[in-house]
């Protein structure tokens, strides 16, 4: 694809189980800090699951969100609002001088308001149908991530909410940088939010047998590409990342941490949970984003796995990787964040990224923490245990989610 606009990233801003800022986050993933424990938002004492991955010490009022308009919101949309707050001022940016219809915003979630629908459920039990709050619909849907944000911020360009479960974020920032590739904006704020650590989410999860039951260890628990790994962790927070113009992120001065060069999606139209045999989807996606972005295999330094700690998922994804690269392969540091920070669901596009952005930006892998026992079906580098300072030129960031859906993105470091 020849294009005339180039697109870099010039802000970012987390909210993570392990830390309630990038700098936070970044610091303890490189010293292997994991965010994982015993639940607290609710009694899971009669759970199968009973740990979680939650944002601590969370104050909506920090982002300029007051009490009253916290209760008019989900907790997933003021995580988004928290993200997009810290990735704005990270960029410097004066949106009150911008062109208002110059500026979008996307972003994904993959469960959306499920604390709302919960809440506004037990009143309608208990109380009948008039105890249902007349705000029960705009607190709870997922669009509402993109919506606050861009009320919030006074951002009038694009602006919609991506719904492709774990791969929501992904696919938001890569369509993100898409709208500034294709001329219908100059700057876009975008990444994904999440806050499914519920009684009926986790108990839903925990009943598909997809989360890992290591009650006595939690901290432990998050193993990807571990040999006993028994299933990810369930975690909560938010991405949020400025994407800009290069010309004008330059003529302002701007940081530039790396530029988004490719976004390859592909479904898999296999399974509504396992990825088709052989990560073959996956495959597809990463050579879709690899082509978009002219990157030769031998030219990729560092993945961002999706990473989940499943014991489908993980070899799948290793199977992708090793047909897409080939003998190249067991020379890129491949690692999962999730170690650390647990499954963000359709947040974890954007933290990940984030992580993916640091890696190039600072030049050090993060590492894959937990990993003790190889796995035969998973003999890749996946920086075990301790992050590793090594140049990175172009990073990769995989994430795929229920339904099929796989989003890769490719970043690399700016260069002028």
């Amino acid at each position: 694809m020849d294009r005339q606009r180039r697109v870099v990233i010039t802000g970012m801003g987390t909210l993570a189980p392990n830390g309630n800022t990038t700098k936070t986050y970044w610091d303890a993933l490189c010293n292997g800090q994991t965010g994982v424990g015993p639940i607290t938002k609710f009694d899971a004492s009669d759970f199968r699951v009973r740990f979680a991955a939650e944002v601590k010490d969370f104050d909506p009022s920090r982002y300029g969100v007051d009490r009253r308009s916290a209760r008019r919101m989900d907790l997933f949309t003021q995580y988004a609002i928290a993200a997009a707050v810290q990735a704005v001022e990270n960029a410097g940016l004066d949106l009150g001088a911008e062109r208002a219809d110059r500026v979008g915003v996307v972003f994904g979630s993959g469960i959306g308001g499920i604390r709302t629908f919960e809440d506004q459920h037990d009143a309608y039990r208990n109380g009948g149908p008039r105890r249902i709050s007349p705000l029960f619909v705009p607190m709870m849907i997922p669009d509402m991530s993109a919506g606050q944000v861009s009320i919030h911020l006074g951002a009038k360009g694009p602006n919609y909410t991506i719904v492709t479960a774990c791969a929501s974020a992904a696919h938001a920032i890569g369509n993100a940088a898409r709208e500034i590739w294709d001329d219908e904006a100059d700057v876009m704020i975008t990444g994904g939010a999440e806050a499914a650590i519920t009684p009926m989410a986790v108990g839903g999860f925990a009943s598909a047998r997809t989360l890992s039951t290591r009650n006595d260890a939690p901290e432990r628990a998050s193993r990807p590409f571990d040999a006993d790994r028994d299933g990810f962790v369930i975690g909560e927070g938010a991405g949020g990342l400025v994407l800009e113009e290069l010309g004008r992120a330059k003529q302002r001065g701007a940081t530039i941490y790396a530029e988004v060069v490719g976004a390859g999606y592909t479904g898999d139209a296999h399974h509504i949970t396992d990825m088709a045999p052989g990560g073959e989807g996956g495959a597809r996606a990463l050579r879709r984003a690899m082509r978009q972005a002219r990157v030769n295999p031998e030219n990729v330094s560092y993945i961002n796995a999706h990473g989940t700690s499943t014991p489908v998922g993980d070899p799948g994804e290793t199977a992708a990787i090793k047909a897409v690269f080939g003998d190249h392969a067991k020379k890129i540091a491949v690692s999962s964040t999730k170690s650390m920070t647990g499954h963000l669901l359709g947040a974890s596009g954007a933290i990940e990224t984030i992580a993916a952005t640091l890696a190039i930006y600072h030049s050090v892998a993060p590492p894959t923490i937990n990993y003790e026992t190889p796995d035969p079906e998973c003999d890749l580098d996946y920086v075990p245990n301790h992050a590793r300072e090594m140049p990175v030129d172009i990073a990769i960031n995989n994430s795929f989610g229920f339904g099929g859906h796989n989003a890769v993105l490719i970043l690399r470091k700016f260069d002028n």
